[in-house]
This record gives structure tokens, C-alpha cells and sequence, in this order.
């Protein structure tokens, strides 16, 4: 006699069977390595004197971070090289000039050795000052080297104690080199001073912010970052645009980062063969204070001066980043041995900075640059990108069409079966 329990399992099993063929196509392995470069992550932690102060869970914040740390040492993906620093662990006097000289490296970035690093978690006691600038320039260097995502996660308790080497200045100074390195930071039940540092040392660098006041919330968030570097990442590329369109670089398609001064354009070329279509579109962030009303814009030009096309946008200080976007589609030729023709896409931006505020370096500027065959004019989706999708949708569709026939007959046949005895 058919059970329900065993009906459920066929019918799961045959959707199991159907669907295979979606999941794990022909060819694809799913462990199969990616030859992707190994994301590197360096977590600096402040251990200064404040970190003594028992308010997280009733405990110290030193027991939550170390706590947090042993977790995270457990979970860290094994494609992830990981290292440790710390910022006032080992002076304990009251010079400023040394104590602003305390980070240390306490495990090196590299193959994880569990044991080891739990063990050198386990010496730290709260002890000096918060250099958190020192700090900063100190791991990106730690994560020099390699083609891989590269992470700071800074978790600390107040704000540094070491102007006027600002904290948010070193974060800008390191996006600006276009390595690639984003921050994070973690505040331990902070204060207002402390909150906007931390805030703004994340959005130098694209990063993100988190206020911690609880024992598993740093340790959710710890792993969550970490396990983030080991996700697949597109790196932009760094691209220093020109005064004008004769100097300016030649780009392919791809993501490129630049900083572009308040009230400064940049200038970049790309190459658009007969037939083919140029998608750009460009996002500048305000990664420090602004005054409200600003734009940008992106304008396709050509080597003659001519605007081709434009985009614009227009914000009010209300977000952090304004973003806009072209399309260019290069007609098709007769004659098959036509030129490429050569686009001078301008960004220009109408940002001003408020008094007080450093105009350097730059603000960041992330280009994306796609050149694509040009759609087909009688409007078919698939042109866009869109249709590959459709065969997907059919197999699915004909997927629930057949387990709706399978199980309409079992059912059928269970109700016979039953009718009969």
C-alpha cells in the first residue's frame, strides 16, 4: 500500500531529478576551485585603557572583543588570509609622542593557524592611548601585495587620541591610492564623537559602520565581514582621468575608480566599434561635508567636440553618492573594414565643500564602462539581455506542469487503492 509519506518522498525525488539539470548543469563541479586570488583580512582591534570599562553584558569590552575574536577564528573561511593588529596594547606611560607609536602587528596576515591565533588573542589586556590613524597606515600595508579583496575591520571603544593625524584624512589618503581596501569599524557602546569618526573613517573607504552594545552582536558582525572578503568581488581598476579628451586614458569595458576635485572634470576615451553600444554610467561620493545643493554630470562627446548624448543628476545632501548614466549606440556599416569610432566621455561635478573641510585629495569616482553589441531595432527583449532567461522560465513551467500530472495520478491511484481494500 502507497503511503502518503512515500508519495511525498517520489514526488520530491522526481522534482529533485528535473530540476538537476538546473542547479548543476552539464560540466559544472561545485567545488570546483576558481583560481580567484585570496581575500586578504586584517581585523585591528583597539586595546587601550577605555576597553577595561565593563558595560557589554556585564562584562569587560576586552572579554566581548576577545570573545568575538575566538568565534570568528573558528569560522573564518579557509580561503581567507587573516591577520590581527592591535592599537594600544603595549605602552603604558603617559608621553603622547610613544603612545601614538603603539600598534603592533600581533598575527601576521596569511594562512590562518587557528591555535596560534587564539593564543596570541588571549595575551591582550587593556593598556595606553588609541592611535587609530597609525594604525590604519600601518594595515593597509599589512594587506599589500595580491590581486585578492583586501578588508580592515577596526573595532574600537573612543575616539583616536592621536590629532592631528585625522583618522577620516588617513582613511581618504588610502582610498585614494585605488588599491581596492575597504574599512569597516565597529564602535563598543559608543559615544556621539566616537560614532561620527568611526562613520566617517567607513565612508572613505566604501565601507560600513556598526554600533555594537552587545556580546553577540560583535560576533555576528565580525564573522559577517569576514566571510564578506571571501565573497566574489568585481576590483575596480584605477584610471586617472585627463583635462581633456586628447590625454585622456583609453578604456575598455570594466569598473574603474578616480578622484575628481570639487568642481573639476575628468575626461576618459573609449572605442565603439560599427554595431556596437556604449553603456556608461559614473557615481560620485560626498565622503566628507558638502553644501546641499550639488550635480554631476556625464556627457559622450566626440573627438570634434560634438555631445552625443548626456546624463545628469542633481542631489541635496540627502545621500552620500549621485549616480548617472548614457547609452550610445554606434549604428552598423556597410562597409565591413570602418573604423572604431573613438567617445570622450566628460564627468564634470558642481560639489562645494563646507568651511573648514580639506578639498584633498579628491572625491572617489567609480566609472563603469560596457561596450555591448548594439540592440536589435525591432525592439526583440533579447537583445538586452533579457531572453536568455526564457528557457529557464519554460523548463520551469514544464517542471511544475509534470509534477502536477505525477502527483494528480498518484493521488488518484492511492484513492483507488483505498476505495478498494
Amino acid at each position: 500500500m502507497i503511503t502518503r509519506q512515500r508519495l511525498a518522498a517520489g514526488v520530491c525525488a522526481l522534482l529533485a531529478a528535473l530540476t538537476a539539470g538546473i542547479a548543476f548543469p552539464a560540466g559544472a563541479v561545485a567545488d570546483e576551485p576558481d583560481g580567484r586570488a585570496a581575500p586578504k583580512v586584517e581585523l585591528v582591534l583597539d586595546v587601550s585603557g577605555s576597553m577595561r570599562a565593563r558595560d557589554i553584558d556585564g562584562g569587560t569590552r576586552m572579554a566581548a572583543a576577545k570573545q568575538a575574536f575566538n568565534e570568528v577564528l573558528d569560522a573564518t573561511p579557509e580561503e581567507v588570509q587573516l591577520g590581527i593588529r592591535t592599537l594600544g596594547a603595549n605602552y603604558r606611560g603617559d608621553d603622547r609622542k610613544t603612545g601614538c607609536k603603539d600598534t603592533a602587528q600581533l598575527y601576521p596576515v596569511g594562512p590562518l593557524n587557528r591555535t596560534e591565533a587564539k593564543a596570541a588573542v588571549a595575551t591582550l589586556a587593556p593598556t595606553g592611548w588609541t592611535p587609530i590613524g597609525p594604525a590604519l597606515l600601518k594595515a593597509a600595508t599589512d594587506l599589500e601585495g595580491g590581486d585578492g579583496a583586501r578588508r580592515i575591520v577596526l573595532i574600537s571603544d573612543g575616539e583616536d587620541t592621536c590629532q592631528p593625524l585625522d583618522p577620516c584624512e588617513v582613511a581618504r589618503e588610502i582610498a585614494a591610492k585605488g588599491i581596492g581596501l575597504t574599512i569597516d569599524t565597529l564602535g563598543l557602546v559608543p559615544d556621539a564623537k566616537t560614532r561620527d569618526q568611526l562613520s566617517c573613517i567607513a565612508d572613505a573607504t566604501g565601507g560600513t559602520y556598526t554600533s555594537v552594545r552587545h556580546k553577540e552582536e560583535l560576533s555576528d558582525r565580525v564573522g559577517q565581514l569576514v566571510d564578506r572578503a571571501a565573497d566574489p568581488v568585481v576590483t575596480p581598476v584605477a584610471a586617472q582621468g585627463a583635462a581633456d579628451c586628447t590625454r585622456a586614458p583609453a578604456l575598455k569595458s570594466g569598473l574603474y575608480t578616480d578622484r575628481e576635485e570639487f568642481g573639476q572634470q575628468r575626461w576618459y576615451r573609449v572605442d565603439v566599434e560599427p554595431g556596437q553600444e556604449l553603456r556608461a554610467s559614473v557615481s560620485i561620493a560626498d565622503d566628507r561635508a558638502v553644501r546641499p545643493d550639488h550635480g554631476m554630470l556625464l556627457r559622450a562627446v566626440t573627438v570634434h567636440g560634438r555631445e552625443i548624448v548626456r546624463g545628469e543628476a542633481a542631489g541635496t545632501g540627502r545621500t552620500d553618492v549621485v549616480s548617472t548614466g548614457l547609452r550610445y549606440p554606434k549604428a552598423k556599416s556597410d562597409d565591413d573594414n570602418a573604423p572604431a569610432e573613438t567617445v570622450c566621455l566628460q564627468v564634470t561635478n558642481s560639489f562645494a565643500p563646507t568651511a573648514g573641510v580639506k578639498t584633498t585629495p579628491g572625491l572617489p569616482l567609480e566609472l563603469t564602462v560596457d561596450v555591448v553589441g548594439a540592440p536589435d531595432p525591432s525592439g526583440d527583449v533579447a537583445a538586452f539581455g533579457l531572453g536568455r532567461g526564457w528557457w529557464l522560465l519554460g523548463l520551469l513551467v514544464l517542471t511544475g506542469f509534470l509534477a502536477g500530472v505525477i502527483w494528480g495520478w498518484l493521488s488518484r491511484w492511492r484513492v483507488a487503492i483505498w476505495r478498494t481494500n
